[in-house]
């Protein structure tokens, strides 16, 4: 390094850029762990707020000097008016450091104090003991970790809900157009193409439901247990404040009325929560499977329903149109699904009074409820909102089944019903010619028993 300064921890002198706003732990972290995907933005700009609201904290309780207190909370402004690239820069740490994260909580402090120093140099600001007043890394990670997958699930649940409007949508227009239903990959009965979108539609109603239930076991934050939990060396009602702020800030009814010991050692919430999110991604999987394998074709597949044509969908074929918003949507879920055994692995992990695999769990997690709102959006709008029925090819379908012969079941018998399913399927012929040739249903029965629209058990108006 040509421009650099030179800083010292406990453990010597560390030289750092000139320029940079870290010091010497995160300098140290920059340089013993290179590998992997930066710490999540999110986190860190929580990290800030609940040392921002530390600060304040620590003032009300006359725990620091009130222009200490003041100007941390400028120099936290201060970074959090810069842009995300902008921000980026004095927070270079990975994932892969320390399972506390107490490297990344120590990069927060020192960037905080270098620009409490350049704001006001006459006022000494140190990482330790003002900037990390009345915390440790034990406790003010995992409540950024909470805060974060709250604010992650909040916009989740704000995209399954979009969806979950598109897809009621469809189920209102296409609600009497009868098609052939399906089970174990074969013809069934008939049913109408808006029943199938309600059972896609409950899915995702089912899922937001699950998602409501259990996103309040994040609300739980372990600030004020300090190093294990014990709350050593941070004042009474810390914490209560902190969690009063952060409702305040964020619009989540958060509480610091909690288990610190749990908080420190256990993501339980964390855990089941994701798992919430996992069974999101299945539903979605099965319902984006069901769109590209219905839309299949045009002409060599099922080719019941119309897919939009939002890009060119072969760089050889032309005219190709694929169900890219599909694949997208699924791929993502295969990521969460990954995901979440990383998640339930981490969080088992809680050796004695702290769980020391807490960078990696939240970034899956945060990964997880990102990729699934984002692609979820896309399909809503790109390809469930542009659907459309072949409502011929639906017909088509349905006039060739010889799973209708259900219908003659109550009047004939099974075991007759099924002679004629079968005779007909031999003989290349349709259900009709099939079962009047039996002598069994005249032509005026068949006509008035195998109604498709009649055995969807849809009420007409």
């Amino acid at each position: 390094m040509e421009n650099y300064r030179v800083e010292s921890d406990t453990l010597g002198e560390v030289k750092i850029p000139a320029t940079a706003l870290w010091g010497a732990q995160t300098e140290r972290s920059r340089n013993n762990f290179p590998t992997g995907a930066k710490m999540p933005l999110e986190l860190i700009k929580a990290l800030l707020q609940i040392k921002k609201a530390a600060a304040v904290a620590n003032k009300e309780l006359d725990a620091i000097a009130p222009e200490k207190a003041d100007l941390i909370v400028q120099a936290i402004d201060k970074l959090l008016s810069l842009d995300d690239e902008d921000l980026r820069k004095d927070f270079p740490l990975v994932i892969y450091q320390t399972g506390s994260g107490t490297q990344t909580n120590m990069n927060v402090n020192e960037v905080v104090a270098h620009m409490a120093g350049k704001i006001n140099a006459d006022i000494e600001i140190l990482p330790n003991d003002d900037v990390n007043h009345g915390q440790s890394s034990n406790d003010i990670f995992p409540t950024a970790m909470n805060i974060t997958a709250a604010v992650a699930v909040d916009k989740l649940e704000d995209s399954a809900a979009h969806l979950l409007a598109e897809l009621k949508e469809k189920q209102k227009k296409y609600w009497h157009v009868v098609k052939i239903g399906r089970t174990h990959l074969q013809d069934a009965t008939p049913m109408t193409f808006g029943q199938e979108v309600s059972g896609w539609a409950s899915m995702v109603e089912h899922d937001l439901t699950f998602l409501k239930q259990l996103n309040p076991t994040l609300s739980e934050l372990a600030m004020g247990g300090t190093a294990v939990g014990t709350g050593l060396n941070a004042a009474p009602h810390f914490a209560e404040i902190i969690a009063k702020k952060m409702t305040e800030l964020y619009g989540v009814e958060f509480t610091a009325d909690s288990n610190k010991f749990y908080g420190l050692a256990a993501h339980s919430g964390l855990n089941v929560v994701h798992g919430a999110i996992k069974t999101l991604a299945s539903d979605l999987m099965k319902i984006a499977n069901d769109v590209r394998f219905l839309g299949s074709g045009p002409r060599a597949g099922y080719g019941e329903l119309n897919i939009p044509a939002n890009e060119p969908g072969s760089s050889i074929m032309p005219g190709k149109v694929n169900p890219t918003q599909a694949e997208a949507v699924t791929m993502a879920a295969v990521r969460v699904m990954g995901n979440d055994v990383v998640v339930g692995m981490a969080s088992s992990q809680g050796n004695f009074e702290m769980n020391v695999y807490k960078p990696v769990l939240i970034s899956a997690f945060l990964e997880s409820a990102e990729l699934l709102a984002g692609t979820m959006t896309g399909f809503a709008d790109k390809m469930i909102h542009g659907l459309s029925v072949n409502a011929d090819r639906m017909a088509e379908l349905v006039d060739r089944s010889l799973m209708t012969v259900t219908a003659l079941s109550p009047h004939i018998g099974y075991h007759e019903s099924a002679t004629i399913a079968q005779q007909a399927e031999k003989d290349g012929t349709t259900l009709k010619v099939a079962a009047i040739k039996s002598g069994l249903v005249t032509e005026a029965q068949y006509d008035e028993w195998m109604v498709p629209i009649d055995m969807t058990n849809i009420v007409q108006h």
